[in-house]
């Protein structure tokens, strides 16, 4: 195969929905169909192409577990305050790996705004003060946000989507995260959900930077790097004219997440549509693409160390 789709996985958490398109995390593996044969797990397909599909150096460094997880997130309440922790401190409690994470904002709600980062300077005592006495909101860094806002959430930075957020998400395959707050609402069953006071407060990062965007200069028919750190680099691009991109110098797996209109790519000399909503995971033999169309769509892959 010259690339590969995947069902997704649907949740629906009291705060709205998200779609996990492309995940290796065991026992939420999206599934390949692949044509003429039964679906198969991503990671299944992981074991059976090792680095033909992840890249030679990607595939010593992960193994048989896919190193990126992607979702759609769909926010129409305000997620949970919360904050994962780095490989060092989930390792601590007992998880696999910590998680660093990209935003990427698509068409949202006008009044669409975020958390992401601290705006004043707090200690980790003030910090479990402000979670009991419900003003830890006071202490964060709220923005607007519109189509094609950035947002980098390395492990350790708190953070929160509000309601009317619709975004893509690239991370670390994990699922560990820390809720340090909740406004104390009530879930299905109208109990409190729990929070993770104390391992948040080994998890968080407490900088305050002046800035937490992602800033760059939107441009047509180029790629613009929106996020470079060790665990994936992310570039979009916004074509209305035909494009081929190379990747003969990557040693890497790629996967493209369209975030809006629709398009077609060629690749290896077959034809493929691709969309906003879609995502596919070329391999790392993939050497060129060829897109058209009028399509925006983000690139990730991961760079071997």
């Amino acid at each position: 195969m010259n690339y590969y789709k995947f069902t997704p996985l649907i949740k629906t958490p009291i705060w709205g929905t998200e779609s996990w398109q492309i995940s290796g995390v065991p026992g939420n593996e999206t599934p390949c169909d692949l044509p003429g044969a039964a679906p198969i797990t991503l990671n299944t397909l992981v074991r059976e192409q090792q680095g033909r599909l992840l890249g030679e150096a990607n595939y010593r460094r992960f193994g048989d577990e896919f190193p990126l997880l992607i979702k759609f997130i769909d926010a129409r309440q305000d997620l949970s305050i919360q904050v994962h922790p780095n490989d060092e401190t989930a390792h601590r409690h007992g998880k696999p790996r910590g998680k660093t994470e990209m935003w990427y904002v698509m068409e949202s709600a006008p009044t669409a705004k975020l958390y992401n980062g601290l705006k004043m300077q707090i200690t980790p005592e003030q910090y479990k003060a402000m979670v009991d006495n419900d003003t830890i909101c006071d202490a964060l860094a709220q923005y607007s946000v519109k189509e094609g806002d950035c947002f980098f959430i390395p492990a350790g930075r708190i953070h929160s989507i509000g309601a009317g957020c619709y975004l893509a998400e690239i991370q670390q395959t994990s699922d560990v995260t820390y809720r340090i707050y909740d406004y104390r609402r009530p879930d299905k069953d109208g109990n409190l959900r729990q929070l993770h006071t104390q391992e948040a407060s080994e998890s968080i990062d407490f900088t305050v930077l002046s800035d937490y965007r992602q800033h760059y200069t939107p441009k047509k028919n180029e790629s613009q790097l929106l996020v470079d750190c060790p665990h994936f680099s992310t570039a979009v691009y916004d074509l209305d004219e035909p494009m081929t991109i190379d990747y003969s110098e990557l040693d890497s797996f790629v996967i493209l997440i369209g975030v809006k209109g629709e398009g077609t790519l060629t690749i290896d000399g077959e034809d493929v549509s691709f969309r906003a909503g879609e995502c596919i995971l070329l391999p790392a033999y993939i050497k060129e693409v060829r897109v058209n169309g009028t399509l925006k769509f983000l690139e990730t892959y991961v760079l071997s160390e």
